[in-house]
């Protein structure tokens, strides 16, 4: 099985991600171990730089009983000396599991198609399932379940198109606002509908925060978006998009991190007491341990 786009799993797939997530939290907070990759190792591919991607997956496998082997845009092939599928069948035959964090999704869709090991998205352009469990065992964690109201607030980005469907499978208050232009694939709408429920969208940040728990965040600019640099800055901060404190108001706020300060979100509102990005930033390292658990 492969978990390339947050609904390659069932609601019931979902939840035992998440509930081996928890239950491998406690036994981290506790001093226990587990050996669900015992003699195991996983193959991390990466195109894109990263920081929490790569540390929580290096140390799940670790804490997991495993081993993970980087592999940078300078170590391997992948794309631009043999073909994706060539390196897919090759690493198949020396790691138990295999995470790419990639541009091109049709390069891990092609992995998936040629490798005989678990294949893994530790982001795309198009998808981020990786950071949609983090975020969800947050909200689980804050709310005792999923009875909230989340409002996206930002670009409809990959890390946003995630969330929308993993909101809908497990049943999340969802309500989407970006700027014109900048909303969320209307493919990713058809299928969150057909899993649940679609979100509402709108494209003015304090009608989407009416009746909010949560206000839910992220970079204007991804990483590849730099020729558009200008043009979102100013589509974004004209529209209203930074995250101030007085926007937040009482509401939790997430974040996928890196931020870029005074961008999307100020310096007082990421370091204020309702900001629980740090939540969420570990929650990376438990929910891949989860994951990496249920396809082992």
């Amino acid at each position: 099985m492969n978990f390339l786009n947050i609904d390659d799993l069932t609601r019931d797939e979902l939840d035992d991600v998440l509930t081996r997530a928890s239950d491998l939290k406690e036994r981290t907070a506790r001093g226990k171990t587990a050996e669900a990759m015992n003699g195991k190792t996983l193959g991390m591919i990466f195109e894109k730089p990263s920081t929490r991607t790569r540390v929580s997956f290096e140390t799940g496998a670790t804490q997991l009983g495993g081993h993970a082997i980087f592999l940078g845009p300078d170590d391997i092939h992948l794309g631009h000396g043999e073909p994706v599928r060539d390196t897919a069948r090759a690493l198949s035959r020396y790691v138990d599991v295999i995470m790419a964090r990639v541009f091109d999704h049709a390069d891990v869709v092609e992995l998936g198609e040629y490798a005989t090991v678990p294949v893994v998205n530790g982001l795309t352009d198009d998808a981020h399932p990786c950071q949609t469990l983090a975020d969800l065992l947050t909200i689980k964690e804050r709310f005792d379940g999923f009875d909230a109201r989340v409002a996206w607030v930002g670009d409809g980005n990959n890390v946003c198109q995630s969330f929308v469907l993993g909101a809908a499978m497990v049943g999340l208050d969802l309500v989407v606002a970006t700027p014109e232009g900048y909303g969320v694939d209307d493919a990713v709408l058809d299928r969150a509908a057909e899993l649940g429920s679609a979100p509402d969208v709108v494209s003015d940040p304090e009608t989407a925060l009416e009746g909010a728990d949560v206000l839910y965040t992220d970079v204007w600019v991804s990483m590849g978006e730099e020729s558009e640099r200008a043009e979102k800055l100013d589509a974004f901060s004209t529209a209203g998009f930074q995250v101030t404190e007085e926007l937040l108001g009482d509401r939790l706020l997430m974040h996928c991190l890196p931020a870029h300060r005074s961008e999307e979100v100020t310096d007082s509102a990421l370091e204020s007491e309702n900001s629980i990005v740090w939540d969420q930033a570990e929650n990376r390292l438990h929910a891949q341990k989860g994951l990496l658990a249920s396809l082992l």
